[in-house]
């Protein structure tokens, strides 16, 4: 028999996988003897099954009501009890934390009857009822999926009738009263009583859990974060204790280390009598842990002493959820905290000094993403601002972007190009799709463990909580400042992640000091001397090298100082356009070989240069130049366009010879795919003097860098090849140019004749086409497009979106290689190539060489090199040490 359900004490940390990370850290920390209430958790296996099946496992309900009866002797309780009743928490908890995005259910066990009861037990009446309401609106949205509004507009109603803002300023009575409001409005809308049979209320809550795995904000959260879809999540089943039994009790949630900063100390929020949900949905301000000691220094105190166990048990910051119920604290949840990308850095760099962790394990725990977000710009210092509010600086960045209140309307306006603020009193679950899209997000409500910190942090997002002085009323779409002024719905506004500080109006940006540490600028400041030891040690353990995709020398120039050890793929046809794009026109509409020489020799001296800036930026490193790839007509007048001002022109009494004969020209150049038709090897074929000239530019600007004393290393591409053959005919001609540049000038030229494999057929017959190339780099973009049979362009607007919802696609293929598909051909090329050559050199320059798994699976392929934008050269470099070591990307 499988089994499904296991008693905190039977599982560890290491057991995510089956326990959840919530469970398996409840696990750990019972056994190391903390005060943890009891409870047990049911596996990922038991929700995989549920989903698989559509309804429980057969063992399942016998397996919960042992365990139940366990915790029942344990606590000498019986669920739902009227005169004694046991009350427990069903929680969610999926092997990757995913905050809010998935339900919990508090207060489980109370009915009609044992209401009486805990108000009996507790001594008070006020207690017992409002921890009934709270189970009632919490079981009505999360298992009966009532729109929480109701209840919402229900308390609010509850307190503008007693003349107040505060949940605590409502007394029994008042909570007697909404306690029959709320259970009106599950009758109205769920159309059925609340469950009075406490077993009930747990088992229907458990599969609401299990539902909410596949809930649009969860599998949109999974998407974000790129968690795999069938994971599942665990079932935490614990005993409730209260938060909400007085002032001498609360809720709280701590840092060991100041996860927006990664400075050292005690860091977090605390709130009196309330349970744990009132501090994450930051609907009241909370205080700092410094106000927490002045309150309750004995809690105080232990809580410190058990942050203190559990970083140096788990070597890493950790974030901690804590309950004070009459004075005893009670752990609720430990794990491994979320942090800002500074934070990171910096706590990693603390923790190797502090002998916690080595060398490896600190650049295991930093990642590419997060070092991608430092090098986001940030507020020019000395620029004028105008201060609006101040408010927590719960996710550090620089964000400019219009005022919205919604979801709906951040996306809309995301996708016609707007960049937005999604400004709420607090955010919850719903605003997920809103937060995504964000430049950054605004609060007036909430620290900086409330739902909007702990996301924006996980997505890297800027944001600002807890601005007091914005009265935000989202459905009249207007911001009150204090002190006079308003924010409407398209209003810009500033946001500084680092400081909190919101300012009215566009702020200007200026570099990072991270991307000037890349730039080679002397900067004091500590999270790049935490970049700096973080990457001069990944330099130390990659093996693969990492170029830069560079068509021009400034872009080749910044590419060498952020790291690049050379260029993966110069792209040519950049050179052809602007003012040069009338030499290629003449090319095309040439009479005869005299007229073709003659534009090719006005196009020679200007691809030399091209050439000679990015060999001397360089100098003594490869760099790969692609010839000419995309198809003729890009380079020429839109076909509709010139047949109707030739017919115009016509029609008014005569064209434009050129015209006309230009008109001829892209008629019989058209094509209904110019992707699959005259482009690459095949242009090089059908106009041999194309490739010829392009050749001659790179070996003459080589022999020039070589009588200036320099060492250039050109390696030449010929794209789209299919056959050996083609490449052979290409060869050919290369080979006598530089023959004939090496003889003319005296010089030897360390040249390299590759190709580029971006279709399926030459991944298939790699074997075959390394006998005549010297180096294969894959082009996994065109690869990819070829894989799947869709252009990039036409698609990603069209259908993709279908796609994610089915959970066809997790990520786009252009974003992040197929591994499957497009990968396998990429292993598979490798080692045919390798077969026929085994020195052969294998890299890949589809922008996939820039992404974090995408580099990950290179490794394990066995590629020489990846090469990616100059901007995403750092991340590459730090990633591709990360792969060595077997880290996560």
């Amino acid at each position: 028999m499988t089994v499904y359900v296991y008693d905190f004490a039977q599982g560890n940390k290491d057991q995510k996988d089956l326990l959840g990370g919530k469970g398996a850290n409840l696990a750990e920390m019972t056994n190391l003897g903390l005060p943890v209430p009891p409870g047990f958790t049911i596996s990922t296996d038991a929700c995989r099954a549920y989903l698989a099946a559509g309804t429980e496992p057969s063992e399942l309900a016998e397996q919960v009501s042992a365990r139940l009866s366990a915790l029942e002797e344990t606590m000498g309780r019986r669920l739902g009890d009227a005169a004694d009743p046991l009350l427990v928490s069903v929680r969610s908890g999926a092997k990757f934390s995913m905050p809010g995005m998935m339900e919990t259910v508090l207060n489980i066990g109370l009915n009609d009857e044992s209401v009486h009861g805990l108000a009996r037990l507790s001594g008070d009446e006020r207690f017992a009822l409002d921890s009934y309401r709270r189970l009632l609106a919490m079981f009505g949205s999360t298992v009966l999926h009532i729109d929480s509004e109701h209840f919402s507009r229900a308390l609010d109603a509850a307190k503008s009738a007693r003349g107040t803002t505060a949940d605590l300023d409502l007394d029994a009575d008042d909570l007697r009263a909404l306690v029959e409001t709320f259970k009106q409005i599950i009758r109205d809308q769920a159309g059925r009583e609340f469950p009075q049979d406490a077993r009930e209320q747990l088992d229907l809550s458990v599969r609401a859990v299990f539902n909410s795995w596949n809930t649009d904000r969860a599998r949109l959260y999974r998407r974000r974060e790129r968690i795999p879809e069938d994971l599942g999540t665990a079932v935490n089943v614990q005993t409730m204790v209260f938060g909400n039994f007085g002032m001498d009790s609360g809720s709280g949630v701590a840092f060991t280390r100041d996860p927006a900063s990664g400075n050292q100390g005690v860091y977090g929020d605390y709130l009196q009598n309330a349970q744990g949900e009132d501090v994450v949905a930051g609907i009241r301000n909370t205080v700092s842990l410094a106000d927490f000691e002045k309150l309750d220094k004995t809690s105080y105190d232990d809580l410190i002493a058990i942050m203190a166990q559990l970083e140096r048990h788990y070597r890493d910051m950790c974030d901690i959820e804590f309950t004070v119920e009459r004075g005893k604290l009670w752990m609720l949840q430990t794990r491994v905290g979320k942090r800002t990308p500074g934070a990171a850095f910096r706590i990693s760099r603390h923790m190797r000094d502090e002998g916690l962790i080595e060398a490896d394990e600190q650049l295991s725990r930093v990642t590419g993403s997060q070092l991608a977000s430092l090098m986001f710009p940030r507020f020019d210092a000395s620029a004028d601002k105008v201060l609006l509010a101040t408010g927590m600086n719960a996710s550090p960045g620089a964000a400019v972007g219009k005022v919205v209140f919604d979801s709906p309307t951040a996306v809309a306006w995301v996708e016609r190009g707007e960049d937005v603020i999604l400004v709420r009193k607090e955010t919850n679950p719903s605003d997920l799709a809103g937060m995504v899209v964000a430049q950054g997000i605004l609060t007036s409500r909430g620290g900086k463990t409330s739902h909007a910190a702990v996301v924006a942090r996980g997505m890297g997002r800027t944001c600002v909580c807890g601005a007091e002085a914005l009265d935000v009323d989202v459905e009249a779409k207007v911001v009150k400042v204090r002190g006079g002024g308003e924010l409407r719905e398209g209003d810009v506004i500033s946001i500084d992640g680092a400081t909190g500080e919101v300012f009215a109006g566009a702020v200007p940006v200026s570099p990072s000091d991270v991307v000037r540490y890349f730039e080679g600028e002397d900067v004091d400041a500590d999270v790049v001397l935490a970049v700096d030891e973080v990457m001069t040690h990944a330099d130390s353990r990659r093996r693969m090298k990492v170029r830069a995709n560079a068509d021009t020398a400034e872009d080749a120039a910044r590419a060498r100082r952020f790291g690049a050890e050379g260029i993966g793929l110069c792209r040519t046809e950049h050179m052809f356009l602007g003012d040069r794009r009338e030499l290629v026109e003449h090319l095309i509409v040439a009479e005869d070989s005299a007229g073709q020489e003659a534009a090719l020799d006005a196009l020679l001296p200007l691809q030399r240069a091209d050439f000679a800036g990015i060999l001397e930026a360089m100098d003594g490193l490869p760099v790969t130049i692609r010839l000419i790839d995309p198809p003729l007509h890009e380079f020429l007048p839109d076909y509709t366009e010139l047949s109707v001002k030739v017919a115009l022109a016509e029609a008014a009494g005569g064209a434009d010879p050129h015209d006309v004969r230009l008109l001829d020209h892209v008629r019989r150049l058209h094509e209904q795919n110019p992707m699959l038709g005259l482009r690459g090897v095949r242009l090089g074929i059908q106009i041999p003097g194309l490739f010829v000239m392009q050749a001659r530019a790179i070996l003459e600007a080589a022999a020039d860098r070589i009588e200036a004393g320099g060492t250039p290393l050109p390696e030449i591409m010929v794209p789209l090849v299919a056959s050996v053959r083609e490449l052979d005919v290409v060869k050919r001609d290369i080979l006598a140019v530089a023959e004939e540049v090496q003889a003319a000038r005296g010089v030897e030229i360390d040249v390299k004749v590759g190709t580029m494999i971006e279709l399926p057929r030459a991944a298939f017959l790699a074997d075959r086409i390394a006998a005549s190339a010297e180096f294969f780099s894959f082009g996994t973009n065109d690869l990819t497009q070829m894989a799947w049979g869709f252009s990039r362009d036409d698609v990603e607007a069209a259908f993709f979106s279908k796609y994610f919802e089915h959970g066809i696609f997790d990520v786009s293929p252009f974003e992040s290689l197929d591994q499957r598909g497009v990968g396998g051909m990429v292993e598979m090329g490798t080692q045919k190539g390798r077969a026929t050559k085994p020195d052969l050199k294998v890299g890949v320059c589809g922008e996939h060489g820039g992404d974090p798994a995408s580099i990950h699976f290179f490794e394990t392929v066995g590629l020489d090199y990846v090469s990616c934008s100059p901007f995403r050269v750092p991340v590459a470099r730090l990633e591709a040490a990360r792969a060595v070591l077997g880290t996560d990307a």
